[in-house]
């Protein structure tokens, strides 16, 4: 049905739910690649006014991909927990913005409106909030999970240590690994990218980690980023995989082009289970998305990215994963085209995941042919932890050198746990301190004397074995 509202005397109209969303949606390249953006601020303006007047309802009534067509909307639309709506199912969407922002709503209160609201019920309350209301919902949503380290607390902030090589190599690897780790990184999770999907290489890096690990006897976990199939492969033949990773997307069709669909993630995560690897939790799937993977697979069905992109949410919570990230700007100016629009971006997908229930992260990142900076990655960095954001990613010298692309230093993180006091998982930061890593809570010893610690040497032992 046709949604609109009068602005400055003109009428305007919006024909669905869908076309009012992206028309409502912050400027940004990739709705405008899409041709679904408001061609104008003031229709931009007339579409969030709109919105805002719209019944949070609507979102449960009209979905922006045909039920028949997509499994992702089934997921959503069969999962939906009505009883857990029921409080604010009188509300617009405006209202829901005001109810989000009033400090009488609290995290308890959040905590179990979450299994009733959909991802585009969150997605339309972004649109309408600036990006202090972004960071203040968000700061005052907690979700927490737990494998061997508990994960999600408030006031604190973890890391993914993303040791990648460009060869895969077991040295170079464990190289970058130690020094992430001397540096206080890596409580979320030690994950490699790996630079091929070969089952071999898949078990020797899962392999590897693992034995650094049991060395350090550190209470943390890993994962190597290859397929849910490779990583099914490798727990029948008896591999060390701790966390079972996946990209995802919010489409049927978008996460065709990953080569998965539901079914086949419901076997990934039992096959993990089926380890019982985790000391204190089974939290055992970790998720990475992204806003524009739709769009660039022609799989978004013409609903804007960042709608698209908390649709993708509702395929990660149903798996109660221990951390999902998007990975805000290595997907492209194209879809994000500069500093200002990833900074958005990072804190609309921060928020999203956190009202949906998930663990959510970010990897603070842009490419080098995108309109931004070291300075914009700071800035995202600073307001994400402010917004009580669950983890980062940091790469050696904030420059992944598989991938190719930007992040965040294993030092950024030490500006953060100063400043702003979010020190790690309490687990993992009560063993840097208990090894000598860490004096206090918050301040890592660099030091010389680090290496000489009961805990280190050996793993710096192994080291020196592999460069042999």
């Amino acid at each position: 049905m046709p949604y609109g509202t009068i602005l400055d005397g003109t009428r305007w109209s919006f024909p669905d739910l869908k076309t009012l969303l992206a028309k409502a949606s912050p400027a940004r390249s990739g709705d405008e690649l899409a041709g679904i953006a408001a061609e104008s601020a003031i229709e931009r303006v007339a579409a969030q006014l709109a919105l805002a007047d719209l019944p949070l309802k609507t979102c449960l009534d009209e979905v922006v991909i045909p039920y028949e067509a997509d499994e992702v909307t089934r997921l959503i639309v069969d999962s939906h927990d009505a009883a857990a709506f029921a409080p604010i199912a009188h509300l617009t969407i405006g209202e829901f913005r005001e109810f989000l922002l009033d400090p009488a709503t609290s995290a308890v209160d959040l905590s179990g409106l979450a299994p009733g609201l959909t991802p585009e019920m969150a997605a339309a309350v972004s649109k309408l909030c600036r990006v202090q209301d972004l960071i203040a919902v968000a700061a005052k949503t907690h979700v927490t999970t737990r494998f061997r380290n508990t994960i999600g607390l408030p006031s604190r902030l973890s890391t993914r240590l993303q040791p990648n090589h460009p060869t895969d190599e077991s040295r170079g690897i464990a190289a970058s690994l130690l020094d992430g780790i001397l540096h206080g990184a890596g409580d979320a999770v030690v994950g490699v990218n790996p630079a091929t999907d070969r089952l071999e290489d898949y078990i020797r890096i899962v392999t590897l980690l693992d034995d650094i690990r049991l060395k350090l006897d550190a209470p943390t976990q890993s994962c190597c980023l290859g397929h849910v199939t490779t990583a099914i492969e490798a727990i029948n033949r008896g591999a060390p995989v701790d966390l079972v990773f996946q990209s995802i997307a919010g489409s049927e069709k978008a996460n065709r082009g990953f080569g998965v669909d539901l079914k086949l993630l419901d076997e990934a995560c039992q096959a993990g289970l089926s380890l019982q690897r985790g000391s204190i939790g089974d939290n055992v799937m970790y998720f990475e998305t992204g806003q524009g993977s739709a769009l660039s697979a022609d799989a978004h069905f013409g609903v804007d990215q960042q709608t698209m992109e908390a649709r993708a949410y509702a395929v990660a919570r149903h798996y109660r994963p221990l951390i999902v990230n998007t990975v805000v700007g290595f997907i492209g100016p194209e879809y994000l085209f500069n500093g200002k629009e990833i900074i958005r971006a990072g804190l609309e997908d921060h928020f999203c995941g956190k009202l949906l229930g998930l663990p959510m992260g970010c990897d603070v990142c842009y490419t080098n042919h995108a309109e931004a900076d070291q300075d914009d990655m700071d800035v995202l960095l600073t307001v994400l932890s402010a917004a009580g954001v669950t983890f980062v990613i940091v790469v050696p010298g904030a420059d992944d050198v598989m991938l190719n692309y930007q992040s965040l230093a294993y030092h950024d993180v030490a500006y953060v746990r100063r400043t702003l006091n979010r020190p790690a998982a309490p687990e993992f930061e009560a063993w840097l301190q208990r090894v000598g890593l860490a004096r206090t809570g918050l301040d890592p010893a660099l030091s010389a004397a680090v290496r000489d610690t009961a805990a280190v040497a050996p793993a710096l032992r192994y080291l020196e074995g592999l460069l042999a």
